[in-house]
């Protein structure tokens, strides 16, 4: 599995999404299906099945927390440099299609959140800007069509 990099919050909200699935999450589905245990023939038990999906589900989800942690790489923004884009830089850009500056944190896939100005880098928009500096221009294939962009300032 390829490096997930996460902020400090990010990190500490997965590790508390994964405690939470395994100490209320997990005890719940189990009582789940010890109720639909008891209900009869698991052959025709709908919500013994249900409950199974649940679990599998659930289970499915624990692991991939576990896996995104076990191979986390916390950006720290105190060590970045300005000088060109990277994981975790703040990057205002002219949007010459819209004709309008706008603000992006670059950040891991994990916490992106696009209509709060956190891309990932991983994004196409993402992976366009990094390793750039200041006055570059680059252009974007988006869903949209290409888009073209300046880098007006990083910053951390």
């Amino acid at each position: 599995m390829s490096a997930t990099f996460l902020t400090p919050e990010g990190k500490k909200q997965l590790e508390e999404k994964l405690e939470f699935y395994k100490t209320k999450k997990r005890p719940e589905i189990s009582a789940k299906i010890g109720i639909a245990r008891e209900y009869g023939d698991l052959s025709e038990n709908a919500e013994y099945d249900a409950a199974k999906e649940e679990q599998a589900q659930l289970e499915s989800e624990i692991l991939e927390i576990e896996n995104k942690l076990r191979n986390a790489v916390i950006i720290n923004t105190s060590k970045l440099a300005t000088d060109k884009v990277s994981i975790g830089s703040i990057v205002k850009i002219y949007d010459e299609e819209f004709d309008e500056e706008v603000e992006y944190r670059i950040i891991g896939s994990t916490e992106s959140d696009p209509l709060n100005g956190l891309i990932s880098n991983e994004s196409p928009v993402g992976r366009a800007l990094i390793g750039k500096k200041v006055g570059d221009e680059v252009e974007v294939e988006t869903p949209a069509g290409i888009n073209k962009l300046k880098i007006l300032e990083i910053r951390v």
